[in-house]
């Protein structure tokens, strides 16, 4: 499992595929290595031993403080070298989407991208699994003959698991000096104005082609203010430039796994119903009884949303009043 670390903490995606590696490697009886490279990063190497994990080797220098994808890609392909994996789980954030495919291709096998499930056969190979063709079937790929597999999972696909008694070690890995001095240096980080990302939401409300028209949707953001949730949509009205790309949910956009998801309009294609599967508790408002997204919902509203809504609203504002 490659660990994504921005200098101040690991990136959750690391733990939820520490608890999918152990499962995969149960199957082979192979241990759950960890790869951990950044800058006097001991203590969080040390963590990493409580969630399973037989042996965190870390390359610790001062010019893996912040990210680089050359520098990474060269302590990468070190690291396989010497301890040669047979598969490498790496988290698909904007980082590791960057990282793993160049290191993929170093080795000249095979990388999967944005798989939502994950399979391990006796002989080792890793089966891959992913939607294709729009989301109309669920592929399910294997790299036979190179080692070693690479995939890229999304964040929320998988559970953390819980932490526990720590059986396993730390290695200290050492790079021998590049012949050639570095083609990009980083000299300075300036960390911008955390943006809103409806990952980590934990109530959203979603809406889709049965909203109308752009100005309908302040009736949604009146539900979202109310509920304390964030606005997300599926991509149609992401296409109509209604809302911003890092609002969509689905394959080609956000996967989500809040307490709490209302949807409005939404009729629940595959592509959209992957990326919110995980959610606690699903609240479907459609006009038809038929549609996919009552087959995945807890609750199930059949009705125009334009009188459903309101209705909804007028409520929550009662209940509010009354201390409900």
């Amino acid at each position: 499992v490659y660990v994504e670390y921005n200098g101040k903490a690991v990136h959750p995606v690391t733990f939820e595929l520490i608890g999918k590696a152990r499962e995969l490697a149960a199957v082979t009886g192979h241990p759950v290595y960890a790869l951990f490279m950044g800058y006097r990063v001991g203590e969080k190497a040390e963590e990493l031993l409580a969630y399973g994990v037989d042996q965190v080797f870390v390359y610790d220098r001062k010019e893996l403080e912040h990210f680089s994808v050359l520098t990474y890609a060269n302590v990468f392909a070190d690291f396989i070298t010497r301890i040669r994996p047979s598969s490498i789980l790496v988290g698909a954030t904007n980082l590791g989407r960057s990282l793993a495919p160049r290191v993929a291709a170093r080795f000249g096998t095979g990388l999967t991208a944005d798989c939502t499930m994950l399979e391990m056969q006796p002989n080792t190979d890793l089966v891959q699994i992913r939607p294709a063709f729009g989301g109309n079937i669920m592929a399910r790929i294997v790299t036979p003959n190179h080692r070693p597999q690479f995939c890229t999972m999304r964040y929320k696909i998988f559970a953390k698991p819980e932490p526990g008694p720590a059986a396993g070690q730390v290695v200290q890995l050492s790079l021998p000096a590049p012949a050639k001095p570095y083609r990009i240096r980083v000299d300075r980080v300036d960390e911008m104005p955390r943006e809103m990302d409806i990952s980590e939401a934990e109530a959203i409300v979603a809406v889709g082609r049965g909203v109308k028209s752009q100005a309908d949707l302040e009736l949604a953001r009146q539900l979202a203010r109310a509920l304390g949730a964030q606005l997300a949509c599926t991509r149609p009205l992401v296409e109509n430039g209604w809302l911003d790309p890092k609002h969509q949910i689905g394959l080609s956009g956000r996967t989500v796994k809040p307490r709490l998801i209302v949807t409005l309009g939404v009729s629940g294609a595959v592509q959209f119903a992957a990326g919110m599967r995980g959610a606690g508790c699903i609240v479907a408002v459609n006009s038809d009884p038929e549609a996919p997204i009552f087959d995945v919902a807890h609750y199930g509203l059949v009705g125009d949303l334009y009188e459903v809504l309101p209705a909804l609203l007028q409520r929550i504002k009662e209940d509010a009043v009354h201390g409900a």
